[in-house]
């Protein structure tokens, strides 16, 4: 199937040619779907702190933060293209109307054009727009007043004026204020100052990133560091990393067969945000709390976030400590029959382990080989929100191929919805995951687990897309916080749906989360 000028490509991708079979081979008899065995609610697979409780866990966490290598990961590479969909659509009908007026009146909703338009003055890159058109010698004013949104759009998605289209999120304003507007990473910058500061006041954020912006977003965040440096009295150390080309996937035509450009080159596809468990995995982190780069607030809602992110570090130092105790308990072999069951409790109440349905007959050694293997893995605690109707994924109890239960995020694609059983246990899901994660990524012997150990292959999922007006399968890679990290402990955790704002349109800057008051 493959010629010598394609074993040179997969070389130069960093790719062995059994990867490349294997993901043949899934295109080939596709992904399972996930096996849901309940929804994960409050009270069962979810735990939900009182006030004291979380205020303990703050405390907590404020008293042993420096004890650890704190690292805030923020998955940056996402254009922000898709945002400005309802916009490119819009500049093409004007383009072709003769009655922008009626354009605008047949829609007046959230996302339409014409709210944006209405309310373009309240967006944190108002003032930049509004020079970027006066230096090429339009007016944003005189545009308004005659109707021509097209030019007003032209200026804010094109190369001749702010770009927006053609940057990723991390680069847009998001946020006014009155000594200025704030870029999306720079709200991070402020986040990881408040509840990430390691020894000596030292901040560390990783940003990933995509190599055609790197420069500029490394440029662009030189140059608003120091002001944040100052503000918080803190050192930052920030690192950037692009997703790595041998986490792409071959694509393949509707038989299968690899598919190949104009000049016969085999054609790959960005893997997906699953491919970062690579950019992850290559951190020298202990703590490392991961959040997309676009569920921000202004300073005014911060709090609840900061909050929380402590919160949910407390209750990791808290488990890894117990963790560690019994791990080492259990490395001699000599842990008592009491102190055997106590540790079954621990993973059962605390952690959500299901043993197997013959652990009881397991012999003692089966019995401690069990423990110790469930217990000597990465930790992460998963922030999850009460569900207001937003897409994507949640929380759930699944069964996987070899029959053992645990608790996963899971996302709808994942699920056949056309199994009436499976879409009930969908439908009565309670909770929405917002990215929201602290993880604890070494063993007790203060060694870095190597993360894709930890990866379920069997949860990728095949899409089908085009390039050059001819159709084509490509391949995700089990998803960053769904299948790349299936074999992690994992803990839900209730948190406020005020922690979970993101950006996906441009017109949630209008929403109140996102406006100055």
């Amino acid at each position: 199937m493959f010629t010598p000028s394609d074993i040179k490509q997969f070389q130069a991708k960093g790719i062995d040619i059994e990867t490349i079979e294997q993901q043949i081979e899934n295109f080939k008899n596709g992904f399972p779907f996930i096996d849901l065995v309940s929804p994960a609610i409050p009270g069962h697979g979810i735990r939900k702190f009182t006030e004291s409780e979380a205020d303990k866990l703050v405390a907590f966490y404020d008293k042993y933060v420096e004890s650890y290598e704190i690292l805030k990961f923020v998955p940056a590479s996402g254009a922000a293209s898709r945002m400005f969909k309802t916009l490119f659509e819009f500049r093409d009908e004007c383009r072709k109307s003769n009655d922008i007026q009626a354009l605008i009146e047949n829609d007046k909703g959230f996302n339409s054009a014409f709210n944006f338009i209405r309310n373009i003055r309240k967006f944190a890159f108002y003032s930049d727009l509004k020079e970027t058109m006066k230096s090429g010698d339009a007016s944003l004013e005189d545009c308004l007043k005659k109707n021509d949104y097209a030019t007003i759009i032209d200026y804010l998605l094109d190369d001749k004026g702010l770009g927006y289209a053609l940057l990723p999120k991390a680069l847009l304003k998001f946020h006014n204020y009155d000594d200025g507007a704030r870029m999306a990473m720079e709200e991070h910058l402020v986040e990881g100052a408040n509840y990430g500061q390691n020894k000596d006041g030292r901040v560390a954020i990783h940003f990933t990133v995509s190599p055609e912006h790197a420069d500029r977003f490394i440029e662009e965040i030189n140059q608003v560091k120091d002001k944040y440096e100052a503000l918080f009295d803190v050192i930052y150390e920030l690192t950037f990393s692009i997703q790595k080309s041998s986490t792409d996937t071959i694509a393949v035509d509707s038989k299968n067969k690899p598919f190949r450009d104009s000049d016969d080159t085999i054609v790959f596809r960005p893997g997906g945000h699953g491919a970062l468990i690579e950019n992850l995995n290559d951190r020298d982190g202990e703590v490392i709390f991961i959040k997309n780069i676009d569920n921000i607030v202004p300073d005014r809602l911060k709090e609840s976030t900061f909050r929380f992110k402590r919160v949910l570090g407390g209750y990791l130092f808290e488990l890894r400590d117990t963790i560690f105790d019994y791990l080492e308990k259990l490395e001699d072999g000599n842990a008592s029959d009491n102190e055997l069951k106590k540790i079954l409790h621990f993973c059962k109440e605390k952690l959500f382990i299901q043993p197997p349905t013959d652990y009881d007959e397991l012999t003692r050694i089966e019995q401690i080989d069990f423990l110790y293997t469930k217990l000597n893995r990465p930790i992460r605690i998963c922030g999850m929100v009460k569900n207001e109707g937003e897409p994507g994924g949640g929380p759930f109890w699944v069964r996987n191929l070899e029959g053992e239960v645990s608790l996963q995020i899971v996302e709808s694609s994942q699920i056949d919805l056309d199994n009436a059983g499976q879409k009930d246990i969908f439908s009565k899901s309670t909770h929405f995951n917002p990215v929201d994660l602290v993880c604890y990524v070494r063993n007790y012997n203060d060694e870095q687990f190597n993360l894709p150990d930890f990866v379920d292959p069997s949860t990728g999922f095949i899409s089908v897309k085009s390039k050059d007006g001819r159709e084509l399968k490509a391949q995700e890679l089990p998803g960053l916080w769904n299948g790349a990290m299936a074999d992690w402990i994992t803990v839900f955790v209730e948190v406020p749906i005020v922690t979970f704002n993101p950006v996906k349109t441009i017109n949630d800057l209008l929403r109140k989360e996102h406006q100055p008051s």
